[in-house]
């Protein structure tokens, strides 16, 4: 019997994303460009060391030739860099427990683009789920008194890269690999241009500090791959339920290891999105569950 490591591989990846703002205030003396800049360039230089230790490289470099398959990756290119800014500078200016917010709701937006993208229809249970969902954002917005955007940018445009890469003709490495080399050029300049001002924290950065800014490549890369890997080895409604693992470890991170304020009326405005993704959850399970018995019955 084989082992599947399909379940580790999941709980892996979404531990490194859930404790990836332990990661990123370890950095917070460098500017959230900066980071971002550094997370850009050395997230090239490992995917690109993957692609050729795996001998993809020759494959994905002849694709590149193919300008129908680059074009989507521009803009895809740009959503991922929106999506990375914001949280680093999130998680470095003491908003972990909003950030985790935004990955909370972006399986309810991704069900919303469904609609408004892909013209998919959702059956009631599902719309009263992106409802309280919904509720929960205006509820933050008008009485906890801040529209809470970080969450919202958050979750839109991972929703939109995850639209856009859903219908992408390249795997996830190659696909993480293409977006960083589009934006490597202007990520480059742009740590120049710092350094040259002596504005560059990696310049008077320690050694740990250097390594630690380095390795932002290996922390992007890596988990993606595990995850790359778990889709393949374990249901898909499995890993759906592993994915609120990383948002969960990063409010708790947000909360008790960062003493974030959390006070009550964002705990209504959090437990309403919570109830959303509970009704989803739920729904879509019995519905597997009564689909399995009439495929059994029909046998």
């Amino acid at each position: 019997m084989k082992t599947n490591y399909g379940y580790p591989a999941a709980i892996a990846a979404f531990a490194i994303w859930g404790t990836l703002p332990v990661y990123l205030k370890l950095i917070s003396s460098a500017t959230p460009l900066e980071i971002l800049c550094h997370r850009i360039v050395w997230s090239t230089v490992a995917t690109i060391i993957l692609l050729t230790c795996w001998g993809k490289s020759p494959d994905f470099f002849a694709s590149l030739k193919n300008k129908k398959l680059i074009r989507p990756f521009f803009l895809s290119a740009a959503l991922i860099s929106l999506n990375w800014l914001t949280y680093i500078w999130a998680v470095n200016n003491g908003h972990v427990v909003e950030a985790s917010l935004g990955y909370y709701i972006n399986p309810l937006i991704n069900v919303l683009l469904g609609v408004l993208v892909l013209r998919e229809r959702l059956r009631i249970l599902q719309w009263a789920a992106v409802f309280l969902a919904f509720s929960g954002v205006c509820y933050l917005t008008f009485f906890y008194g801040r529209f809470p955007w970080i969450a919202v940018v958050l979750g839109v445009s991972f929703s939109l890269y995850g639209l856009l890469r859903k219908t992408s003709a390249l795997p996830s490495l190659e696909g993480l690999c293409l977006e960083t080399i589009i934006l490597f050029l202007p990520a480059f300049l742009t740590l120049a241009v710092m350094a040259g001002k002596g504005n560059a924290d990696f310049m008077r950065q320690n050694s740990t500090g250097i390594l630690l800014l380095l390795g932002t490549g290996i922390i992007t890369s890596v988990p993606l791959l595990l995850f790359g890997y778990a889709a393949q080895k374990i249901p898909l409604s499995t890993l759906g339920i592993f994915q609120y693992f990383a948002p969960t470890l990063q409010l708790c991170i947000g909360i008790f290891l960062y003493s974030e304020p959390f006070p009550t009326q964002q705990k209504i405005g959090f437990i309403l999105v919570w109830c959303g993704l509970a009704l989803y959850g739920s729904e879509s399970v019995l519905r597997q569950i009564r689909k399995d018995k009439l495929v059994l019955k029909s046998v």
